[in-house]
């Protein structure tokens, strides 16, 4: 414990790495100038300038490897520039989520209130103050909201979902996905000037994730968040930068804002350049022709120098995207899976009970619920991967199904390549449609022949991608897919299972993704699954009131009328079903 807390402050006053920020009458929070920094022998940034003013949320987006992570350790001091510089305004406090979890026998809500390094302070000064400083300390505290720091925490917490319980909990027994969670509410109750997150959503499930979207958007510092999370993207920044080239290339407005106006910037270069070289190819024609003809030498010699001022076309080059393509299956009479008074679980008490669940070839079933609560021994037991203790589950006979998790990635031989783990599995087919398969997720002739241990972690994940199906599957199953996808790359994984012909059940943190890709959407909690009226808005709002009723102590009351909401809203959206899925 002592290691986070220590590691927190470090990150939380980086001001004496970087020279102040002069500012007039905007409030400037942060400034890169002309920024260089090499890595490796390549240059990451060349002349990067950024202004960033207080209290604005940035989404800092670009590919995997274009620098995002390092202009992060560029900005607290952990590296160092090439050339120009990163100014702070004075005495900022800067917060980073740890990099380590936090551990020890500590409590949940006791780790948290750590974080305000101030508070904590004044606590310990007001134990042994005289009493003329007692005042002054007494005033501070009261000034920093010292008195509504447990209920902020704890608020925070519930919000990453943490229940009361937990937060009386030693941090020490947690696994490291829930530490991390609680390193993430540090960072956010230290309520810094600026707050840096790298892929924040990384550990939360679909709830946890919404909450923060809805803290953050309220933030009122000054947020720096780098996130493949569309969703999040929109909801929470109000600028975006593009680490694009080595440059840094801000946009006004969210993610979709970004694209569209991206979009247009090549569209516009597009016609520019379809336009000079029309342009071109007439003067150049006007020369061919009349360059031989005396009377026309003067004005063929004059359309030479417009060529030459006017300088070689440059053509316009779209980034490519990422494309996948899961192979169709075989169709199935339906069912092809169903459950009765199913029961699920592991050596101790029930997990699930009363399961009663049928999918069909047709079917986009995503998962909803706090992690804990059953998904993942849902989505096994549908794998196959874990029996059921009671009940009865039908399998069609030819079913194939396609199972993904993301802890398969520490299954993958590290020595081998990708087309080596594709050959072990189809043994019997030529090389040609090994590399068919591969080349499907993005694995051609060159990175398919490189070591695991060399693939960065979207690729691993496309590297499981293309093991799952090989077989052509009638179901596939995701648990949490994008954990390491880029952008571009969960894009191309909504589009491939729109076009995808099999059944999928998705459990997802990734809101984007489940609104795209799926028609049903099943609650799982308390022990049951059950189907759940609405979409991810209703589903927001049953959230919200949800947490709303708990701290009212309503103790469910109002369920029935929630209940009815949600089907007053599902009727409403039947009626708009066929205009959507066109």
């Amino acid at each position: 414990m002592v290691q986070f807390l220590y590691y927190f402050h470090f990150k939380c006053d980086v001001a004496p790495f970087h020279r102040p920020v002069r500012h007039g009458k905007t409030r400037t929070m942060l400034h890169i100038n002309d920024l260089t920094f090499r890595y490796g022998g390549r240059a990451l940034f060349e002349g990067a300038t950024l202004h960033v003013a207080a209290g604005q949320r940035v989404g800092l987006v670009g590919r995997n490897g274009a620098g995002k992570s390092t202009l992060f350790k560029l900005i607290v001091g952990e590296l160092h520039a090439d050339g120009g510089d990163v100014r702070l305004r004075p005495r900022s406090r800067i917060g980073r989520v740890a990099q380590e979890a936090p551990a020890g026998e500590t409590s949940l809500l006791d780790c948290v209130l750590a974080a305000d390094l101030e508070r904590v302070a004044l606590l310990e000064e007001e134990e042994r103050a005289d009493p003329h400083r007692l005042a002054e300390v007494h005033e501070r505290l009261t000034a920093i909201d010292a008195h509504t720091a447990p209920a902020r925490a704890a608020i925070i917490l519930a919000g990453l979902g943490f229940s009361a319980e937990a937060q009386a909990r030693p941090v020490g027994s947690f696994s490291g996905g829930w530490r991390m969670r609680v390193a993430l509410a540090a960072a956010l109750f230290a309520r810094p000037e600026l707050l840096l997150l790298d892929e924040p959503t990384n550990h939360l499930d679909l709830e946890a994730t919404l909450w923060l979207q809805s803290y953050l958007a309220t933030c009122p510092g000054t947020v720096i968040v780098i996130s493949h999370d569309r969703e999040l993207l929109d909801e929470v920044a109000t600028r975006i930068v593009h680490v694009d080239g080595g440059k840094l290339v801000a946009y006004g407005g969210n993610y979709t804002a970004f694209e569209r106006v991206r979009r247009e910037k090549f569209e516009l270069a597009s016609k520019a350049f379809s336009k000079q070289m029309e342009q071109r190819k007439k003067i150049q024609s006007f020369i061919d022709r009349f360059r031989a003809k005396a009377t026309k030498a003067a004005q063929a010699q004059s359309r030479v120098k417009m060529l030459e001022r006017m300088g070689p076309a440059v053509p316009v080059v779209e980034e490519r995207g990422m494309v996948f393509d899961f192979p169709d299956p075989e169709p199935l009479s339906p069912p092809i899976i169903a459950i009765e008074d199913g029961i699920a679980g592991y050596d101790g008490p029930p997990v699930l009970e009363g399961l009663e669940l049928r999918l069909d070839m047709d079917d986009r079933v995503a998962l909803l619920g706090a992690n804990g609560n059953g998904k993942s021994t849902l989505a096994k037991v549908l794998a196959g991967r874990l029996a059921l203790q009671g009940g009865k589950m039908v399998k069609s006979p030819k079913l194939k199904i396609g199972y993904f998790a993301q802890h398969q990635t520490e299954e993958l031989s590290l020595d081998r390549t990708p087309y080596d783990h594709m050959g072990e599995l189809m043994k019997t087919a030529p090389e040609s449609k090994i590399r068919a398969q591969l080349g499907r997720f993005g694995f051609e002739q060159d990175r398919a022949n490189v070591k695991v241990e060399n693939l960065s972690g979207g690729e691993k994940a496309r590297l499981l991608f293309a093991l799952m199906s090989r077989d052509a599957p009638h179901l596939m199953i995701l648990d949490e897919p994008t954990n390491h996808l880029d952008i571009d790359a969960r894009e191309a994984l909504v589009s491939a299972l729109n076009a995808y012909e099999g059944a999928v059940v998705l459990v997802s943190h990734d809101p984007h993704l489940v609104e795209l890709v799926a028609d049903r959407l099943l609650l799982v909690g308390d022990g049951h699954v059950a189907a759940f009226d609405g979409d991810l808005a209703d589903y927001r709002r049953y959230l919200l009131e949800r947490a709303r009723d708990a701290r009212r102590g309503d103790g469910g009351k109002s369920e029935k009328r929630k209940d009815e909401r949600r089907r007053a809203a599902a009727e409403a959206r039947a009626q708009l079903a066929p205009l959507q899925k066109a």
